[in-house]
C-alpha cells in the first residue's frame, strides 16, 4: 500500500486568474523552543536597542544568516525605541502595539511570518479560483447548481442553516472517507465499488507547501495578484464613493444625505412589507447572469445606445432638482474679537498719558506678564491688529465697548478704577505706602471695582474694543495662500 501516501491540499492546475478594470517547498517553521526562533519574536522596535546591546543576546545571534544581522543593525539606527505618543502626550493609537498588546515590527519575525503565511495560504487560493470558475459560467452546470442552491435559500431562508452543514459533509467527510477506502485499481476487474473490508490507505492530512517548492511558489504568485488585485478595488471604490460623499460638492453631498436619511426611515417603518425573498431571488440571479461572458458582451455592445441616454437624462434631472431644492445659504460663522488699548503714564503720578501698545490682553495687576515683570506684548499701531487666522473683518472699524464695568467682572480684574462714562478707561490704584511707579509681585494692591477719582492711580490704564470677524471659506484661504 505504499502507492497511497498522504497530500498536502495546495495543488491546483492553473493560477488564481487576475481581476482587471476597465481604468486600469522546505519544511515549517523551526520549533518556538529554539533559539533561534525566540531571538527573533524577541527583537521589536520598542527593545531593539536594549537587546542588541545586551551580552547574552549577542552571543546567539551567531545564528543569523550575515544579511539578518546586517538589517537588525541597520534597524537599530533606524527604529525609534521610544513611544512618539508618550513623548507627545498623545492619545494612544488604537493599531499601536502597546494598545493592542501584540509584538511589535520585527524584520526577522515578519520573514518568519510570511513563510509561514505563504505555506499555508494555499488553500484560500484554491476556494477562489474554483468560486471565480463557478461565478463566470467555466462550467455551466456548475453554475446552474448553484443557482439552484441559491433559489431554494431565497424562497425559504430557513434552509441557510443547512448549508454549512452540508458543505462539511460533502466537502471535508465524504472526500476524507473516500481517501481512506480508495476505489480498486482499472486493472483488477470488478462488478462494484465495496465499501467493506478495513481502510486500505492512510488518512489524507493538510500540510503546508514546502518551501522553494512549486507550490509555493504557486502561493507567491497568487498572493501577489491578490494584493493587486484588492489595490486596484480599493482605489476604484474610492474613486466612485469619495467625491460625492465627501462634501466636496455639498449640493450633491447633501442630495445623497436627505435620501439616506428618508430611506433609512421609510426602511424602519415599512421594511416588513417588502417582498424580499423575491428582491433577494431576483439580485442573485442577476448577479450570476451578468458573470456569462455572453451577457457581458451584450451590455457592453449596447451601453452607448440604450443605456448612455437613460443616464443622461437622469443625471440632468438630479441637477435640476438639486438646483431647486437643495439650498446651501447658511451665514459665515461669526465672532466678536477684543483688543486691549494700553496707555502708560509719563512723568510720575502728575504726568500725562501717552499710547503705549494694543495688546490682546488687558495686563491686569494679576496677570502672569505683569507678575513676571514683563512688558506687555502687542502692536504700536491700530492697523497692524489682524483678524485670527481663517477669520476675516466682519464690519469696517473697531468699536469701543462701552460696557466698561461688565467685562472688568467677567474677567475678575482686581485694584481697577472703572471709568463708567466718557473714554471708558479702566485705570490701575495703587496702596498710599507705594512708591514704586510699576506695582510688582507682593506689592499690596486697593481692591475694588470702582474707585472714588481721589485716590492715587497706577502706572498703566486701559480700554477695550472689539470687532466682528467672519470665518473663511475654504476656497478662500487656498486662493490667499497660493
Amino acid at each position: 500500500m505504499d502507492e497511497y501516501t498522504a497530500e498536502a491540499f495546495v495543488n491546483r492546475d492553473e493560477p488564481v486568474p487576475v481581476l482587471t478594470f476597465s481604468g486600469t517547498t522546505g519544511s515549517p517553521s523551526p520549533d518556538p523552543e529554539s533559539k533561534r526562533s525566540r531571538l527573533r519574536e524577541s527583537i521589536s522596535n520598542s527593545k531593539l536597542k536594549e537587546k542588541l546591546q545586551d551580552g547574552a543576546s549577542s552571543r546567539s545571534e551567531t545564528g543569523h544568516s550575515l544579511q539578518d544581522r546586517l538589517l537588525t543593525k541597520l534597524l537599530q539606527q533606524v527604529v525609534p525605541t521610544e513611544n512618539i505618543e508618550e513623548v507627545l502626550d498623545l492619545p494612544p493609537d488604537k493599531r499601536s502595539s502597546k494598545y493592542l498588546g501584540r509584538p511589535g515590527f520585527s524584520l526577522p519575525l515578519m520573514t518568519n511570518n510570511f513563510r509561514r503565511f505563504n505555506s499555508r495560504i494555499g488553500i484560500v487560493f484554491v476556494f477562489q479560483n474554483r468560486l471565480i470558475r463557478l461565478l463566470t459560467w467555466r462550467n455551466p452546470t456548475h453554475t446552474l447548481s448553484l443557482l439552484a442552491v441559491c433559489t431554494f435559500v431565497c424562497l425559504d431562508p430557513y434552509l441557510l442553516v443547512v448549508l454549512p452543514i452540508a458543505a462539511a459533509l460533502l466537502s471535508v467527510t465524504v472526500p476524507a472517507y473516500l481517501v481512506r477506502h480508495p476505489a480498486p485499481p482499472p486493472t483488477i476487474a470488478h462488478s462494484s465499488y465495496s465499501l467493506n473490508g478495513p481502510p486500505l490507505a492512510p488518512p489524507r492530512t493538510i500540510k503546508p507547501a514546502p518551501e522553494m517548492s512549486k507550490d509555493f511558489f504557486r502561493n507567491m504568485r497568487d498572493l501577489q495578484n491578490s494584493m493587486d488585485d484588492f489595490s486596484t478595488l480599493h482605489d476604484g471604490v474610492l474613486k466612485i464613493i469619495t467625491p460625492p460623499t465627501n462634501f466636496s460638492n455639498e449640493a450633491l453631498s447633501s442630495t445623497i444625505f436627505l435620501f439616506l436619511f428618508v430611506s433609512s426611515c421609510t426602511l424602519f417603518i415599512a421594511s416588513h412589507l417588502l417582498p424580499w425573498r423575491l428582491m433577494s431571488l431576483f439580485f442573485c440571479w442577476a448577479s450570476v447572469t451578468l458573470g456569462h461572458p455572453s451577457v457581458q458582451q451584450f451590455v457592453l455592445n449596447n451601453r452607448e445606445s440604450h443605456l448612455r441616454p437613460h443616464e443622461r437624462k437622469a443625471q440632468s434631472w438630479l441637477d435640476a432638482w438639486i438646483a431647486r431644492d437643495i439650498i446651501l445659504d447658511e451665514p459665515p460663522e461669526t465672532r466678536e474679537v477684543e483688543v486691549y488699548e494700553l496707555q502708560r503714564r509719563k512723568g510720575g503720578q502728575k504726568g500725562e498719558w501717552e499710547s503705549w501698545i494694543f495688546s490682546p490682553n488687558p495686563y491686569d495687576a494679576l496677570s502672569p506678564q505683569r507678575i513676571a515683570g514683563e512688558r506687555p506684548k502687542g502692536t504700536r499701531f491700530f492697523e497692524d491688529v489682524c483678524a485670527p487666522k481663517g477669520w476675516e473683518w466682519g464690519d469696517k472699524k473697531w468699536v469701543l465697548d462701552l460696557g466698561s464695568r461688565e467685562w472688568v467682572e467677567a474677567r475678575m480684574v482686581q485694584g481697577v478704577e472703572v471709568e463708567v462714562e466718557g473714554e471708558r478707561w479702566v485705570t490701575d490704584l495703587v496702596a498710599e505706602d507705594d512708591s514704586d511707579s510699576t506695582p510688582n509681585k507682593g506689592k499690596k494692591i486697593s481692591p475694588g471695582w470702582e474707585g472714588d477719582g481721589q485716590g492715587p492711580s497706577g502706572m498703566w490704564r486701559r480700554r477695550r474694543w472689539i470687532r466682528t470677524v467672519r470665518r473663511k471659506g475654504v476656497s478662500s484661504i487656498y486662493e490667499k495662500d497660493g
